[in-house]
């Protein structure tokens, strides 16, 4: 089909919507799927009814827990909606779904102060290279001005903001806007199309103003264009709107568009504006070096109707039920049956066209990240790593139920990448590891309404260590008689503690055979197992053992009564050689906008930590970078409190770095804990 860029567009075109948690992408969507008549009634999030956000955990929240699905048809074009949570919590789930998708489109408020919040999406796509405008939902509720709200927004995007509309007021309430590039002015009819209007008179001078800075900004890339600007001549009204789509498409501009999604204010005109400026699913394929039909699976889901479905998007070509592919070109396998998505909804097609959106069955192998290829697969997709720094240590509240949480688990890990299992065979744990404090929260409910498994959780342990400060000689005798054979084990070990991080070392010095060789792996044995639990209650690190002298029966001695010896001598070794407590520290990296760096250094200072750095993010005017070792046992709530300094904005990666000797009253509490937890 023809449309204004000139470009005959033919497939589903995905469009991604993305932007801070809050700003109404659901009602967005809602919004969309009403005015193309995909649904005869518009639902809405508050009112638990809408197509997206339909999960329990969604609603319970009252805001996305995952990616939403959905599809409508506008003027004969099909388009595929990929609407993506944008709370950091969950923001992760749409990140292989934003990677595929043709356009994006960035919601955000109309209030300047929190434009900021636009930051972290503006900057990935810019990253991803993905076209995208801004839609500056409620715009019934603004109170500042639009040119405000644009110039705190522009810092935060690589391509300059085209504002595409003027809005028209009536005192302070904004009750309709002109469209630039048609010279057409509107007043909106909520839940309606607007109405077309004479141009009030009092904005001539504004909109002339507005739309020969939008012709301007065009030109940039246009010659004929300003060659027309600089003659004074009128550009046709074709021209203006095919320059829109080719710098949309191309990244040199990002259009800015307003509205109200719950008022369908602005929605019939973004519906306009993405079916002549999202690029054609052709686009999206070259960007991804895709040659031959293929399919980016971008989400595995467990849990509807029809099973396990992997969610893909659809490039270079149809597929069909049936067909043979190789996931990453490796590993053959028939793709099962297809199905359309909209909401929690499914509903089977034979098969998918270049640019559809769909779900596929059967693909029991096949993970989140892969490409499904019917010959050279394309390279994968580069995503930024998803900071997973909060950690629950779980059990099942009913131990028959241990089989059961493995099984859901491994479901769920397959389901959220941003969440992992970890097993910590010191402490005897195992560790749900997510986003934040509310992702966590959210998986265990689903454990228990999806999969009926019940778990109790609790902060996990931190790794805790102990060391000795100076070196010992030390005697230990295993020996004992009961009748008919007893046992004997004789050793005496020098012990000195090792530098920080070389764990731990045995020698044997034995001359002349005072033990013989076959007992002395058994001795390094009962050393290692009285390594386990130090005399602080905890596992024992950085010492070197060395095996010197001993006896032996000819008769009772053993590799148990060498082993029995050697723990004996360690135990009594470590207790005589100045114990002291380590702590594990890491390194974290905070970035936030540099208006927070201060309150993000005065939290680091009060959790004990050391400042390394403080120097300007690369790439991100008026943001900071701040590095720094902070205690393992600060860092809970460590990122709740960043978020609360900085409009939730602030983000931090944390990873082990060294042992830190750990002395005082905080020494003391420690080791008085576990010696509660093991009376």
């Amino acid at each position: 089909m023809p449309h204004a860029s000139g470009d005959t567009i033919s497939g589903t075109r995905a469009i991604a919507l993305v932007g801070p948690a809050g700003a109404g992408k659901t009602s967005l969507a809602e919004a969309l799927l009403f005015a193309s008549g995909a649904i005869g009634r518009q639902g809405s999030t508050d009112g638990k009814s809408s197509v997206g956000d339909a999960s329990p955990e969604a609603r319970e929240r009252g805001g996305s827990t995952e990616l939403n699905l959905m599809h409508f048809d506008y003027l004969g074009d099909r388009f595929a909606l990929i609407d993506s949570p944008g709370s950091v919590g969950f923001a992760a789930d749409g990140l292989r779904g934003i990677a595929v998708a043709d356009l994006a489109v960035v919601v955000v408020d109309p209030d300047p102060a929190r434009a900021a919040l636009a930051a972290p999406a503006l900057r990935l796509l810019d990253e991803l290279g993905i076209p995208h405008l801004i839609f500056v939902n409620r715009i019934d509720q603004a109170r500042g001005s639009i040119r405000e709200l644009l110039a705190a927004l522009q810092p935060m995007s690589v391509s300059p903001l085209i504002a595409r509309q003027l809005p028209i007021r009536e005192g302070e309430r904004i009750t309709g806007f002109v469209d630039l590039a048609l010279e057409r002015a509107f007043h909106y009819e909520p839940g309606k199309p607007s109405s077309r209007i004479e141009m009030p008179s009092e904005i001539a001078d504004d909109e002339k103003r507005a739309r020969t800075q939008m012709l301007e900004q065009l030109a940039d890339h246009d010659d004929a264009l300003l060659e027309q600007l600089l003659m004074d001549e009128a550009p046709e009204q074709a021209t203006i709107v095919a320059d829109l789509a080719r710098e949309t498409g191309e990244n040199l501009g990002v259009p800015v568009l307003f509205g109200s999604a719950i008022s369908s204010w602005g929605v019939r005109r973004l519906l306009k504006a993405l079916r002549h400026e999202t690029p054609a699913p052709e686009r999206a394929a070259a960007r991804l070096s895709v040659a031959n039909p293929s399919a980016y699976v971008f989400k595995v889901s467990h849990g509807g109707s029809v099973g396990r479905l992997a969610l893909a998007r659809v490039l270079g070509g149809a597929i069909t039920e049936g067909g043979e592919v190789k996931a990453d070109g490796k590993v053959a396998t028939r793709l099962g049956a297809m199905f359309s998505v909209q909401g929690d909804k499914t509903a089977k097609v034979g098969a998918a066209a270049a640019g559809d959106v769909v779900a596929i069955a059967k693909l029991d192998e096949v993970r989140a990240g892969q490409w499904l290829c019917t010959g050279a697969c394309p390279p994968p997709i580069d995503l930024p790593p998803v900071a997973r720094n909060a950690a629950m240590a779980i059990e099942p509240a009913d131990r028959k139920d241990d089989v059961r949480l493995a099984g859901a688990l491994a479901r769920l890990t397959e389901e959220d990448e941003a969440l992992s299992i970890e097993h910590d065979e010191a402490a005897h744990e195992m560790r749900l590891r997510g986003v934040n404090d509310e992702h966590l929260a959210m998986v265990v409910a689903r454990l228990k309404r999806r999969y009926g498994v019940a778990v109790t959780g609790r902060a996990p342990s931190i790794g805790y260590r102990e060391s000795i400060r100076k070196e010992v000689r030390q005697h230990g005798r295993h020996k004992k008689q009961s009748g008919g054979h007893g046992q004997f084990g004789d050793v005496v070990i020098e012990v000195r503690p090792l530098p920080r991080g070389e764990g731990f070392e045995f020698e044997e010095k034995i001359h002349g055979g005072a033990i013989p060789r076959q007992y002395i792996p058994a001795v390094e044995q009962g050393v290692r197992d009285a390594c386990a639990k130090g005399p602080l209650g905890f596992p024992v690190v950085d010492v070197a053992v060395s095996l010197v002298d001993g006896s032996y029966h000819s008769v009772d001695s053993s590799e148990l009564a060498f082993r029995t010896a050697g723990r004996i001598a360690m135990h009594d070794a470590l207790a005589a050689a100045s114990p002291h407590l380590l702590e594990p520290v890491h390194r974290i990296s905070v970035v936030s906008p540099g208006s927070a760096s201060s309150k993000v250094t005065s939290t680091v200072a009060s959790r004990r930590g050391q400042m390394l750095g403080l120097a300007p993010r690369d790439g991100w005017p008026g943001w900071d970078r701040v590095d720094a070792l902070i205690p393992e046992a600060e860092l809970h709530g460590l990122e709740a409190e960043f978020r609360s300094q900085s409009q939730g904005l602030a983000t931090y990666e944390a990873e082990y770095d060294h042992l830190s000797e750990l002395n005082g009253t905080l020494a003391d509490k420690v080791v008085k804990g576990r010696v509660g937890e093991m009376a």
